[in-house]
């Protein structure tokens, strides 16, 4: 594949997107496994909005790490039109459509997890007992939201397999990736029972996920793009 070197990212902008990708891996996980799961008792409203009360600094610590998260999304979904648009304009637009398309709705639940954290205070039991209904909404919110990064993926994952700027290889984990994340976004929409094989359902998204999400990160943070 030809290309006009002068529309290409430069490596240093390209490598700025993997410390990006980086960040979204560090926020994200503390967020979700180093916060709100950590403090969430599924079932128990109680013990939920006491634990939430208890580590009001903790909890808005995390509200910030996704907000960092979202902002490094953004600017992600940028580069990444930069650097494939010369493989397919129209389907790298999509895809950093996508992307933001998915951090609009979990940015919208956070209003979710600022309410969670209003009523987990109140002196009145039932009201602060709202706070885990708060909670689950964020969480399937979030969910929803993984579908529409689904998609990115899966339309990322297809631009890097037609070119030759980025290690094919890493085009197809990008695909495993976005598969796993569109079947477990609709298993958590369609199965009444999904609490119950949610562990099995994360798997198949954690393992594909990680490994071709963290070696796009590498990649660029490393390695740079090929030139063109």
């Amino acid at each position: 594949m030809t290309a006009n070197r002068s529309a290409f990212p430069s490596p240093a902008l390209i490598r700025l997107a993997g410390a990006a990708y980086l960040v979204i891996f560090v926020c994200g996980i503390f967020a979700e496994f180093g916060v709100r799961q950590r403090l969430i008792v599924p079932g128990d409203a109680a013990a939920t909005a006491a634990a939430v009360a208890a580590a009001e600094t903790l909890f808005r610590r995390a509200m910030a790490a996704e907000l960092v998260m979202l902002l490094a999304d953004v600017f992600l979904a940028a580069v990444i039109y930069a650097l494939l648009r010369l493989v397919h304009r129209t389907l790298a637009a999509l895809a950093g459509a996508l992307r933001l398309v998915h951090a609009a709705v979990v940015a919208a639940g956070l209003l979710q997890l600022f309410l969670a954290l209003k009523l987990a205070g109140a002196a009145d039991p039932v009201v602060s007992g709202q706070a885990l209904t708060h909670l689950e909404t964020h969480a399937f919110g979030y969910a929803a939201g993984l579908v529409f990064f689904g998609l990115h993926c899966l339309v990322l994952g297809g631009l890097i397999l037609r070119s030759a700027l980025v290690p094919r290889i890493l085009g197809g984990l990008l695909v495993l990736a976005g598969a796993g994340y569109l079947i477990d976004g609709f298993a958590n929409t369609l199965l009444t029972d999904y609490a119950a094989r949610a562990e099995l359902f994360q798997t198949i998204v954690f393992v594909p996920a990680f490994v071709g999400e963290l070696a796009f990160c590498l990649w660029l943070l490393v390695k740079g793009a090929r030139e063109p």
